[in-house]
């Protein structure tokens, strides 16, 4: 799961300003997602959606809400999480990125949620930069070289922990903290990219205190140092002849992020779609997503199935032989992705976000509706877009077909039970 890559960020999905090889190979191999959505449009809730198969309307955590001093908001101990259905089910376990779904200690931090090993960021404010001190190894802090990029250093744990258990059921969860906002990397890496974006050699970026010049080439940069190491992932599986039975889903958490100095608009981040990172709008929460399972999915081929961020728990289920929790948004999306059974569809997908006002978002067929300022106007008329004639929501059409805004403004007000944490009310 990358941090903050947005639909167009992709060659294969149509980035034109530098080149993602690696990832590109990985869609061949496999099968592309084109209507695949992220559980919300920051990073915990979209976290917590894939963990627990639930959409914001009804997981624990619907944005990200701190605790001091260092890690977000914790969900309750009886919460079903995807590391403990594949760990019951025989599957050795581990995390290595930013996790942002429970304090260290808590009663879900990583170790707490099914994982047998974790490593990397708790917190995902300390994971807005790339060179620190700390990281954190199964809940307790290790330091670090203040030098070493810290992608480096989870990748790196991520790769010794597939070598380790290439020989029996694995699940390795990689939520990258790569390419959030600050757009840091060793300087030494930056020169050949800021040679090849030389015009923008006069910007700063600036983000959580952290100053790049020329953030431009460090996105470039850090997205191809992303794939870069996809390609390393995918070569080991190659190496220890595991690749072909083993699942790979590459997705992001949200949508492109406008802080840091990155330039969306230069790199057509959201590809044909409006909004960005906290929108609701396509461009906020369409998903560059991937899958490859050589045994089971035939190579190059594209999905529009409309599917989002809180299937993967049952899919994955399934691919494992494990069992699903009863009470859940997601549907398997084994038989979209092998070809193979009756494919059950969503009847809708549903959004919500607390920040800015609160807003909602509604998709069901063609129709995708979105309510803004929710918190002084919980009834106030959705806007309503056809997303296939116009992907872009560049004309509401509400005024055209009140009986649809009304049939999807009253899924919005029953896809969400109450949350004393995340209420639109303050």
């Amino acid at each position: 799961m990358a941090d903050d890559l947005g639909y167009g960020d992709l060659s294969c999905f149509g980035q034109r300003r530098f080149e993602t090889p690696h990832i590109d190979d990985l869609a061949e191999r496999g099968i592309r997602l084109t209507q695949h959505y992220a559980g919300s449009t920051v990073c915990a809730p979209s976290r917590c959606a894939l963990m627990t198969g639930l959409h914001t309307g009804h997981c624990e955590v619907r944005g990200n809400r701190e605790h001091q001093p260092e890690g977000q908001v914790a969900m309750s101990a009886d919460a079903e999480m995807l590391p403990e259905l594949l760990r019951d089910a025989g599957y050795a376990t581990g995390g290595f990125g930013k996790w942002g779904l429970g304090y260290p200690g808590s009663a879900s931090a990583p170790t707490a949620s099914g994982f047998d090993r974790f490593f990397g960021y708790n917190c995902q404010r300390h994971a807005h930069r790339y060179f620190t001190d700390y990281l954190r190894r199964d809940g307790a802090r290790v330091e670090t070289d203040p030098d070493a990029y810290t992608h480096d250093l989870i990748f790196d744990q991520a790769i010794e922990f597939v070598r380790e258990h290439r020989d029996e059921p694995f699940f390795c969860f990689l939520p990258v903290a790569i390419p959030h906002a600050a757009m840091e990397m060793p300087e030494a890496d930056l020169a050949p990219w800021r040679a090849r974006f030389a015009e923008f050699n006069g910007v700063v970026g600036k983000y959580a205190g952290s100053e790049t010049r020329n953030p431009v080439a460090a996105f470039a940069a850090i997205v191809s140092r992303l794939d870069r190491d996809i390609g390393r992932m995918v070569g080991l599986l190659d190496e220890l002849g595991i690749a072909g039975n083993t699942l790979i889903v590459f997705t992001s958490d949200n949508g492109p992020h406008v802080e840091g100095g990155h330039d969306p608009e230069f790199f057509d981040s959201n590809g044909p779609y409006r909004g960005h990172k906290r929108d609701l709008y396509e461009g906020g929460i369409r998903a560059p997503t991937i899958a490859c399972w050589p045994a089971k999915i035939g190579p190059g081929r594209a999905s529009d199935f409309l599917s989002a961020g809180w299937d993967w728990l049952p899919t994955l289920c399934e691919a494992a032989g494990a069992d699903s929790p009863s009470s859940i948004d997601g549907v398997s999306l084994v038989p979209i992705l092998t070809g193979e059974g009756q494919q059950m569809p969503h009847e809708h997908l549903y959004w919500e976000f607390h920040e800015r006002g609160g807003k909602q978002a509604v998709r069901r067929g063609d129709w995708k509706a979105i309510r803004l300022g929710v918190a002084k106007a919980p009834d106030a008329t959705p806007e309503l877009y056809n997303v296939v004639e116009d992907p872009g929501e560049t004309t509401n059409v509400a005024a055209e077909h009140p009986e649809i805004v009304r049939q999807l403004a009253e899924l919005m007000r029953l896809s969400r039970t109450d949350s004393a944490t995340f209420s639109f009310g303050g």
